[in-house]
């Protein structure tokens, strides 16, 4: 078994630490994870202090760890990652009203905004030019990078920590904070329900959670998969049908018959196959992240008569920007102050127990 020796990362800052925290870093993108201690701040009179149960790894925390979107969002090293965190409430600051010690809480993808912004007036912290993200952002407290939640603690100002219902299951209820949200907002916002067939393309973190959700809700649901071997796990999470990509004959059986899919493909792949399946006034949803562009054929695009391409976005960190949004405005994960918001990880939470967590 390896051995870990604990070493400490200090902020660039002069500000006086208040406590330290373990956590797991990578000091390169060629390095492990390796333990070590870091430093948090003590709550201010907005802040949450979380004692960290349960982090989910998303495939950007790995992304980022390894400095694969360094066109776009480049890694400051060394670096914590971890955004779908659930824990508990242990001490809040003295104008902290939304939480006390011993609430569960949730921490997704932002933990601050400038708050003055025309974005955040309106309500969209996510679209804001001066976002903190739970890791790897410049940090206004401490200096240095915010660090994430690979690790014990973390303080989060109470307008982005979320409740958690107390009858999940606190370690499937995690990736809700990124795959959760990712896969449920664009599904309400296009009114999947009965009577609607949905497609699902790849069944990865997104798309098993895409299955789920779509099943709830009532509708068909069909997954693509390129792995025939797929097959049992799909219709097991909720699939009606599974079909697989590669066979011409599958896919020409559901021409033109769906009103939405959902595309949690990040590998490249050919998109246009997908637009072919749309219905009139079908829409296709893109929450993957492929390294390249994906080409779109015209013809591809205009039978589909009207189409509604989506892609988790933030103006300065397109890769990794995915915030807990309202259903009212599909832009990702990550957390959200007002009721809608909150209301929206209540619902995703018990939608998403409806059926297992694929292991």
């Amino acid at each position: 078994m390896a051995r870990f020796a604990w070493q400490t990362l200090e902020p660039r800052s002069t500000v006086r630490i208040m406590y330290k925290a373990r956590a797991y870093s990578a000091a390169s993108a060629k390095s492990s994870l390796v333990r070590t201690t870091i430093s948090r701040r003590d709550p201010t009179e907005q802040d949450v202090q979380i004692d960290i149960l349960f982090c989910g790894i998303c495939h950007s925390d790995l992304h980022a760890a390894r400095n694969e979107w360094s066109e776009f969002m480049s890694t400051t090293y060394p670096i914590v990652p971890g955004h779908e965190i659930v824990g508990r409430v242990t001490k809040v600051g003295s104008a902290v009203t939304k939480f006390k010690p011993g609430d569960l809480a949730a921490v997704g993808c932002l933990v601050d905004s400038d708050g003055t912004c025309a974005e955040c007036r309106a309500g969209f912290e996510n679209f804001c030019p001066n976002l903190t993200l739970t890791f790897g952002a410049p940090d206004k407290h401490l200096g240095g990078v915010t660090y994430g939640g690979y690790s014990e603690s973390v303080v989060v100002d109470q307008k982005f920590v979320l409740r958690v219902p107390p009858n999940l299951n606190l370690a499937a209820a995690a990736p809700l904070l990124c795959a959760g949200i990712t896969t449920y907002s664009p599904m309400r916002r296009w009114k999947v329900g009965k009577d609607k067939k949905v497609g699902v393309v790849g069944l990865g973190g997104l798309g098993h959670m895409g299955v789920k959700f779509a099943r709830a809700f009532g509708a068909h649901v069909v997954v693509f998969t390129t792995s025939p071997n797929k097959k049992e796990d799909a219709l097991r999470l909720g699939a009606h049908e599974v079909a697989v990509s590669r066979d011409a004959n599958e896919m020409q059986k559901h021409d033109g018959s769906f009103d939405f899919i959902l595309d949690a493909v990040s590998a490249d792949h050919d998109i246009n196959a997908y637009l072919n399946l749309l219905g009139r006034g079908g829409n296709l949803t893109i929450v993957g992240a492929p390294a390249k562009p994906l080409a779109v054929a015209a013809f591809a695009y205009a039978q589909s008569q009207f189409l509604g391409l989506e892609h988790w976005r933030h103006p300065r960190n397109p890769g990794d920007a995915r915030f807990l949004r309202t259903t009212q405005h599909h832009r990702g994960c990550g957390s959200h102050p007002d009721p809608e918001g909150q209301r929206s990880l209540r619902e995703a939470a018990q939608v998403g127990c409806e059926v297992p967590v694929l292991d």
